[in-house]
């Protein structure tokens, strides 16, 4: 099977997948208890503020009449009207997503970065202290949520240490360009490196918190394989053909040893963006995983359905690229979705 042939297909799946969850997480929204329009109104308000409210929010109508115009309003860029921010959804997408997405990159580069050195390291010198050291390391990543990182990161280097900035996205008194609303990608747009600088500045601690724990794990995974890997007969064969260590190493058993591990960095990836929230709060980060959690404290059905779907639509791109990479190492994968 072509490349091209097998990413249309996994598309083709990614697709129907968000589909189906956009009306299992509509249909869930609106049979939760609590009125959102008597929420959006107050309680003190009259029955006929209420209804009106409940008549714009469509809410008056049969559940396939509401999912019918909502996913029709969808299709035009239009995600409602949130009762928590009194403005568009979509508005609140555009300005909540791309903090959130840059600080979810960043923890990717240091996720994926820490993971594979790690991983290599520990396999290579398996039962010496470096693999001893990096074992712990996992142990205690694993262990310890995102949120208490994040807390430990801003005490030790933010407040004691003075190293990096405790909270925000930007220093006071730096003023980022608004184009994309990515910060870095603005600031190069514009020539702006001094809110370069300061934006990555303020990212390392929470993008590190975030990463911690996926590092730990896929470091683990990688560490395995390559011991597994390393007692295969193709290896033996090598060093007994006398080919360098380090060609045997990064060309025969690091590839077929993080096959693995790439499946689980691609959802630990992209479970980030959803796992962010705590993170987020503890460093007053603007950014949509903590707009998700209190839209759904607010029962903001629009925003609710959105934020699922934006993080559903992260996890299918995150899914396809995780198949084609690992089409690429293992070319076997597309011959058994050819059947062969």
């Amino acid at each position: 099977m072509k490349m091209s042939t097998y990413i249309v297909k996994r598309t083709a799946y990614a697709v129907f997948t968000l589909l189906g969850l956009s009306v299992l997480v509509f249909t869930l929204a609106r049979v939760l208890p609590g009125d959102p329009a008597l929420m959006a109104a107050g309680p003190r308000a009259p029955e006929w503020v209420v209804e009106r409210i409940r008549h714009q929010l469509n809410l008056d109508k049969p559940l396939p009449v509401q999912y019918f115009l909502w996913i029709k309003d969808v299709l035009h860029g239009d995600l409602g009207y949130s009762i928590f921010t009194r403005r568009s959804v979509t508005e609140d997408v555009i300005e909540f997503l791309p903090a959130s997405l840059e600080l979810v990159i960043l923890a990717a580069i240091f996720e994926v970065t820490g993971a594979i050195i790690l991983g290599v390291l520990a396999g290579r010198y398996v039962n010496r202290w470096v693999d001893n050291l990096v074992r712990l390391f996992a142990y205690i990543g694993i262990s310890v949520p995102s949120f208490v990182w994040a807390i430990i990161l801003q005490l030790v280097f933010a407040w004691w240490l003075g190293l990096f900035p405790a909270q925000g996205r930007f220093s006071e008194g730096i003023t980022p360009p608004k184009i994309t609303g990515f910060a870095i990608l603005d600031s190069l747009i514009t020539g702006r490196f001094d809110v370069l600088v300061d934006a990555l500045w303020h990212m390392v601690l929470p993008a590190f918190a975030l990463c911690v724990g996926a590092m730990a794990q896929d470091a683990r995974i990688i560490r395995a394989g390559m011991i597994e890997n390393a007692n295969k007969d193709y290896i033996a064969m090598a060093i007994s053909r006398g080919l360098p260590e380090r060609l045997i190493m990064f060309k025969y058993l690091f590839k077929p040893s993080i096959i693995p591990a790439v499946t689980v960095m691609g959802m630990d990836i992209a479970s980030l963006l959803g796992n962010a929230f705590l993170v987020e709060i503890v460093y007053n980060w603007p950014g949509f995983s903590r707009y998700g959690i209190s839209v759904m404290l607010n029962k903001d059905l629009n925003a609710i359905v959105a934020v699922v779907l934006v993080v559903g639509i992260v996890f299918a791109i995150a899914n396809i690229i995780i198949d084609v990479i690992v089409a690429y190492l293992d070319p076997r994968i597309r011959l058994l979705e050819r059947g062969e």
